[in-house]
């Protein structure tokens, strides 16, 4: 039998099915929705009234929301539509609405949606800490935070998520230059306890003294990427390989004072480092230049 897209107007061919005739809570909403592209159901919104009111169910109905299913550059009014009446979020990424997003636009879908776990802001330079205040007093369950190339975030933003967010594993302050390593220490402090992982990428003033808080109080600690923090040396990274068990990956490009004495131990423990051993490095050099490379056992 034939399926109809619109409910009215039009003659029906006998035993056709029209779309909108279907179960909207069992069938529609569960099977049918859920597997259409955000893009694809702003263009569906306009076919009929019935069509907008169906889709709007679906978005209030949302668990997860990333901007940049709908498109590279999401309008500030496209936005507050879609998300107008969601109320039950677990997931939110606006990264593609970094140019605009400001506390005015997030602060109300942050309010409406206590559930978030999961929100990533990565570059929305617009915001403010007063943004992270609501977040951190509004979603109580949050887990995994993305504040990268973030530039307005401070200490004193970063003090308040650390003391307001019982629930955080994973945060990304990549480029959040103003942070320090007494505001990092403060996180690790405070919240230690349950992280997992955390970059501080590109933060020429995280140094040792971060690193080595980081070790002393966050035992589940898996991932970290220190890439670019000039002022992290070789002792840090040995407190960490000696406190932090769970490790699983560290990235440590561009740290030119982490010598290769101090990652051997995270390596014969299978930790993922993002910098070949110097003897490694040594013999790709020396097969580019001469065309061969002498066998060297890497395990001694």
């Amino acid at each position: 039998s034939g399926l109809q897209m619109e409910p009215s107007g039009g003659e029906q061919e006998p035993g056709a099915v029209r779309l909108l005739d279907l179960p909207w809570e069992d069938v529609l909403l569960p099977h049918v929705l859920s597997r259409v592209p955000l893009r694809q159901l702003l263009h569906l919104q306009r076919v009929s009234k019935a069509f907008q009111a169906l889709v709007l169910l679906h978005l209030a109905r949302l668990r997860s929301f990333d901007s940049a299913q709908v498109g590279p550059q999401v309008p500030r009014a496209a936005l507050g539509r879609l998300l107008s009446d969601s109320e039950g979020l677990q997931e939110l990424c606006l990264e593609s609405c970094r140019d605009w997003l400001s506390d005015e636009d997030l602060e109300p879908v942050l309010s409406r949606n206590p559930g978030l776990r999961r929100v990533g802001l990565a570059g929305c330079g617009r915001l403010s800490r007063r943004a992270l205040v609501t977040l951190s007093l509004s979603c109580a369950q949050l887990r995994c935070l993305s504040l990268a190339h973030c530039d307005w975030v401070d200490g004193l933003a970063l003090r308040g998520l650390a003391d307001r967010c019982p629930c955080l594993e994973a945060l990304d302050l990549t480029a959040c230059r103003q942070l320090r390593d007494t505001a990092v220490a403060y996180l690790a402090q405070r919240r230690g306890a349950q992280l997992r992982s955390l970059s501080l990428a590109v933060n020429a003033n995280v140094g040792d003294a971060t690193v080595q808080e980081l070790a002393r109080c966050c035992p589940q600690l898996e991932h970290l990427d220190l890439t670019g923090c000039l002022r992290v040396r070789s002792d840090a990274i040995r407190t960490l390989a000696e406190y932090c068990p769970r490790l699983r990956s560290l990235r440590v490009r561009h740290c030119h004072d982490v010598a290769e004495s101090s990652l051997s131990a995270l390596r014969k423990r299978g930790v993922d480092i993002d910098v070949e051993p110097p003897l490694q490095r040594a013999l790709v050099l020396l097969q580019d230049v001469v065309g061969f490379a002498p066998f060297v056992n890497l395990q001694i």
